[in-house]
């Protein structure tokens, strides 16, 4: 197995197109390493650098203790699962397995056994002789995985591997990837748009935005401490409620909106720099308590759709023009229609500095 470290990676197309601007990171032997954010945000790209099928524009890029920026992708000792299964379909799948062994050279015995072994670990062994037309959409994909699983890589790269599966099958193949790194130990570093299979798969997670790096952190540190105003808003389902506005004290901390009755704060102790000026206030839909009094509430909203899910719901809010969202515990189903008041609590509201989206710490 090997470490991935990259500095100052940058990549700028002909047409001047900067795809990625400066990453530096390091992902550690044996690491899970999941890079996030929204579609053209750099994250495939810088994959694909990882792996040799971009080139890089300036930046060193280490795999174990070479620098690898000008060897080609298979001098790397790297392994990459993509979006695409692209399995041969004229092959059965212990061919599908075996077969870039086969173009290695490699004695038949030794084939054989990676495959064999591969198969044990993804539960493919009742379906080595199947064609991949006869296979599930996650058996398909398990098949990619242990096609690059026989190639006993130092690192594995997975570029968005389980977004043409259902829900349920991404949720069964996120368990299974994350049991088959626990298991084999292998350097990860895998790609998505979807912030949930990032928060559930990755040990650290890389966030993007433009070509460029917001935050570098454990799933919980970035949900409960993110950087910035793109990282809170990011991650977390439903989204970050945020309300602009401007901080003054008058009996306690209170937010003071446009169009809207002002907002009253948890009485926590800020800077006197950010009295009278323009923030953000970022607060979780799990952080919005209700309460049976209205004198006690910080703000109230009118209920305008209830969402159950099972084990909790979704209370679409309006408060006066701004849309809000709630998320409560299933006994505690509110009606269409009615006004709820809620309740903010200390250490549960973010603030942000509305110009540049900077995370403002008290």
């Amino acid at each position: 197995m090997a470490r991935v470290e990259l500095e100052q990676v940058r990549k700028v197309y002909p047409d001047g197109h900067v795809a990625v601007v400066g990453a530096s990171f390091e992902v550690a032997d044996g690491e899970r390493v999941v890079l996030v954010g929204p579609s053209g945000c750099g994250k495939s790209t810088l994959l694909r650098m990882i792996a040799g099928l971009e080139s890089i524009s300036s930046g060193t890029l280490r795999i174990g203790e070479r620098i690898v920026n000008d060897l080609p992708p298979k001098e790397r000792d790297i392994a990459m699962v993509f979006q695409s299964y692209a399995l041969y379909p004229h092959m059965n799948v212990a061919r599908n397995l075996g077969f870039a062994l086969e173009l290695r050279g490699m004695p038949r015995d030794e084939i054989t056994r990676r495959v064999r072994e591969a198969a044990d670990v993804l539960e493919l062994g009742s379906m080595l002789e199947r064609k991949p037309a006869q296979l599930s959409g996650g058996q398909r994909q398990r098949v990619a995985l242990g096609r690059a699983l026989v190639r006993q890589p130092q690192v594995f790269l997975l570029d968005e591997p389980l977004s043409n599966l259902d829900a349920k099958l991404r949720a069964g193949m996120r368990a299974e990837i994350a049991r088959l790194h626990a298991r084999l130990g292998t350097t990860m570093i895998y790609v998505t748009h979807d912030q949930i299979e990032a928060m559930t798969l990755g040990q650290r997670i890389v966030v993007l935005k433009d070509g460029q790096i917001q935050q570098i952190d454990t799933p919980m540190a970035l949900y409960e401490r993110p950087a910035n105003l793109f990282v809170a808003t990011f991650l977390g389902s439903p989204a970050m409620n945020v309300i602009s506005g401007r901080l003054h004290r008058a009996d306690g901390l209170v937010l003071h909106t446009d169009g809207l009755p002002p907002l009253a704060l948890p009485d926590i102790k800020i800077p006197e720099a950010w009295l009278q000026k323009d923030v953000v206030v970022g607060i979780r839909p799990e952080h919005l308590h209700p309460v049976a009094e209205a004198a006690i509430a910080s703000l109230t909203a009118v209920v305008e759709t209830v969402e159950p899910v099972g084990n909790e719901i979704f209370v679409n809010l309006r408060h006066g023009s701004l849309p809000l969202v709630a998320r409560l515990p299933p006994e505690r189903m509110p009606e269409t229609g009615a006004t709820v008041g809620f309740s903010l609590r200390s250490g549960q509201v973010l603030f942000f500095d509305r110009d540049s989206g900077e995370r403002l710490i008290a």
